[in-house]
C-alpha cells in the first residue's frame, strides 16, 4: 500500500545553509543585477540605485544587467553612454553626475508617448505596428543609435520582452535574441537596440504588440515541437516583459552566484472597482501580484537556502524614523505609502521635482539593502558614506506639495509639455 507523506517540509538548518553555500556549483561566480518594468518611474529609481551600487564598488562588478520596460529603457541609456566614452562598466564612471544622471534626466523631460499616441489613436487597437514603429524611431533619435552587437561584452545587457505566441521570456542581448521556446535567431545582430527597447517597454493597453518578422527557418534550437511550429514561429508578437516577468529575474536568477533586485513595480492597491473596463484590469492586476509574490517568495526563498546571494530593493522600502543619534537614512514609509508609490507609470515628461526625488528614493533603498549584505563588499575597501543626491528634497512637506499631481497620468501643463 502506498503510503502519502503528510510531514512538513524540513527546514535548511544554519548549517545546511552554509553548507550549500560552499557546494560546488555550475553558477557564473559574479554579480546579476534585474532592472525592473514601471516607465520613467522606475528608470529615475534607478538611476538612483546605482549612483549608490558605484559609491560602494558593487556596479563596477556586475557581469549582466537584466532588464524590463523601464528598466530596459535605463540600461540602454547606461550601454550607449559606456559605449560612447569608450570605458567599460569595471572602470566606473569618474562623474556619475555629470556623465550619466544629467543627460539621462534630460531624457526624462521629454514626453515620449503623448505624440505617438495621438498620431495613431484611432486605428492602434487595429492595427497596433506603427504607433510601436513611430515609439522605435523616437528611441533611436533620442536614446541610442546602438545595434544589438554593438552592446558590450561585459556585463552582458539582457533586455526582456514577452513572447505573447509562446506565453515565455523573449530576450534581446548582444549574443542571442529569441525565446527557448520559439528557438533564437540566428543573424540579429544588426537589429537596433532601440527595437529592443521597444518591445520591452510596449506596455498594454496603449501599446500594441511588436511583430517579430523573421522567417520559420531563421531560428535555430528552440523547444516547441508541437503542431503549426513553423507557422507559429514566423509570427512572433512581442509585448512589454512586465506582463511575463516584471523584474528581470528570469534570465539570470539561476546561473549567478549573487542576485541584485532593483524593484519599481506598482504595488498592489486595495480598492472597488465598479465599472467593466475597470474590473477587467483588476482581474489582470490580481493576477500579475499573484505572479510577482510566487517570484519573491521563491527568490527569498533561494537565498535563504544558499543556492545563491540576493539583495532586493523596492520602491515600497521606505525608512523607519531614526533613533537618537542617528542620521537622515531616505523618505518615511509614510510618504512611501500615500506619495512615491502613486507615482504614474509613463512616458511622459517629469519634473525637476519627481526627478529628483526618485532618484533620491532609489539611491537610499539600495543604500539599506546593500548595507546587510557583507559578501557584496569587497574586504578592506573603504565605503564612501552615503551622500543624499538631491538635498533640497529631503523635505518631506516640500514633497508633498511638489508631487501633488504626479499620480495623474493626465495633466494639462504636461500635455502643453508635450509639444514644445
Amino acid at each position: 500500500m502506498t503510503t502519502t507523506d503528510t510531514s512538513p517540509p524540513s527546514v535548511p538548518t544554519p548549517q545546511a545553509k552554509a553548507a550549500a553555500a560552499l557546494a560546488p556549483s555550475r553558477r557564473t561566480e559574479g554579480i546579476a543585477l534585474c532592472l525592473s518594468g514601471g516607465g520613467f518611474r522606475a528608470s529615475l529609481f534607478h538611476l538612483g540605485a546605482l549612483r549608490r551600487l558605484q559609491e560602494m564598488g558593487i556596479l563596477q562588478r556586475v557581469g549582466a544587467i537584466s532588464s524590463v520596460s523601464g528598466g530596459s529603457i535605463f540600461a540602454a541609456f547606461l550601454a550607449t553612454r559606456l559605449h560612447q566614452l569608450k570605458q567599460p562598466l569595471s572602470q566606473g564612471f569618474s562623474d556619475w553626475p555629470g556623465q550619466v544622471a544629467a543627460p539621462f534626466r534630460a531624457f526624462c523631460r521629454r514626453d515620449f508617448r503623448t505624440v505617438p499616441i495621438l498620431t495613431h489613436l484611432f486605428w492602434n487597437w487595429i492595427w497596433p505596428g506603427p504607433l510601436v514603429h513611430h515609439l522605435e524611431r523616437r528611441y533611436r533619435r533620442r536614446l541610442t543609435a546602438l545595434t544589438l552587437k554593438d552592446l558590450p561584452e561585459s556585463p552582458r545587457f539582457l533586455l526582456c520582452a514577452t513572447d505573447l505566441t509562446f506565453g515565455v521570456s523573449w530576450e534581446f542581448s548582444r549574443d542571442r535574441v529569441g525565446d527557448y521556446q520559439a528557438g533564437y535567431l540566428q543573424d540579429a545582430g544588426d537589429w537596433p537596440l532601440a527595437r529592443a527597447v521597444a518591445a520591452s517597454a510596449c506596455f498594454p493597453p496603449l501599446f500594441g504588440p511588436v511583430s517579430i518578422q523573421a522567417s520559420a527557418g531563421g531560428y535555430h534550437r528552440g523547444g516547441y515541437a508541437g503542431p503549426g511550429r513553423e507557422e507559429l514561429r514566423a509570427r512572433i508578437q512581442l509585448s512589454d516583459g512586465g506582463v511575463y516577468d516584471n523584474m528581470g529575474l528570469e534570465p539570470v536568477w539561476k546561473d549567478w552566484t549573487h542576485v541584485l533586485v532593483s524593484d519599481c513595480g506598482a504595488p498592489f492597491d486595495f480598492r472597488l472597482d465598479s465599472t467593466p473596463i475597470r474590473r477587467l484590469l483588476r482581474y489582470t492586476a490580481v493576477v500579475t501580484s499573484q505572479t510577482r509574490a510566487l517570484r519573491l517568495r521563491s527568490f527569498f526563498g533561494d537565498d535563504d537556502a544558499g543556492r545563491y546571494h540576493g539583495a532586493y530593493w523596492s520602491l515600497g522600502s521606505g525608512a523607519r524614523p531614526p533613533a537618537p543619534g542617528e542620521g537622515y537614512a531616505g523618505y518615511s514609509r509614510e510618504l512611501t505609502d500615500q506619495v512615491l508609490e502613486r507615482v504614474r507609470t509613463d512616458l511622459d515628461s517629469f519634473s525637476d521635482a519627481e526627478m529628483s526625488v526618485l532618484e533620491n528614493h532609489g539611491y537610499w533603498a539600495a543604500e539599506r539593502s546593500l548595507a546587510k549584505h557583507d559578501l557584496l563588499l569587497q574586504a578592506g575597501r573603504t565605503i564612501p558614506p552615503p551622500v543624499t543626491p538631491y538635498p533640497d528634497w529631503v523635505d518631506e512637506a516640500k514633497v508633498r506639495c511638489a508631487l501633488t499631481d504626479s499620480h495623474k497620468r493626465f495633466t494639462l501643463r504636461r500635455l502643453l509639455r508635450a509639444f514644445t
